[in-house]
């Protein structure tokens, strides 16, 4: 399996989870950290769709732009799974797993700047 691929299929689930957790947060829980769970996976996952088309246009340096890309999706995973554990079990996912995924998600953006940069194309 390509990264292209593995990256959309990662980016599909990420919004099928992110719209689970917002209904949750709606329907069930009602906490703000289930919501914030939700937001975070739904708006990272439209990045790796962008990105990652944007990727194989040329219009990013690949190699930077699959890490960060790898990366947003482990912050984004990351971050949201210690929100939902914490809104649904009133628990850590582990201790700092959000701000872990936080700045994962920090460095991605960072390596997209990055590849953006240094893409061939313009």
């Amino acid at each position: 399996m390509t990264a292209t691929r593995i990256h959309l299929v990662l980016a599909a689930l990420m919004g099928l989870a992110g719209v689970g957790l917002l209904a949750a947060a709606a329907h069930i829980t009602g906490t703000a950290n289930v919501q914030t769970a939700g937001q975070m996976l739904l708006f990272h996952a439209s990045v790796i769709i962008g990105a990652t088309a944007a990727r194989k246009g040329g219009h990013l340096q690949d190699v930077i732009a699959r890490i960060a890309l790898s990366a947003i999706i482990l912050g984004a995973a990351l971050f949201a799974a210690d929100l939902a554990r914490r809104g649904f079990a009133n628990e850590a996912l582990f201790p700092r797993a959000a701000p872990i995924g936080g700045w994962f998600m920090l460095g991605g953006w960072l390596g997209l700047a990055v590849a953006a940069v240094t893409a061939k194309r313009s």
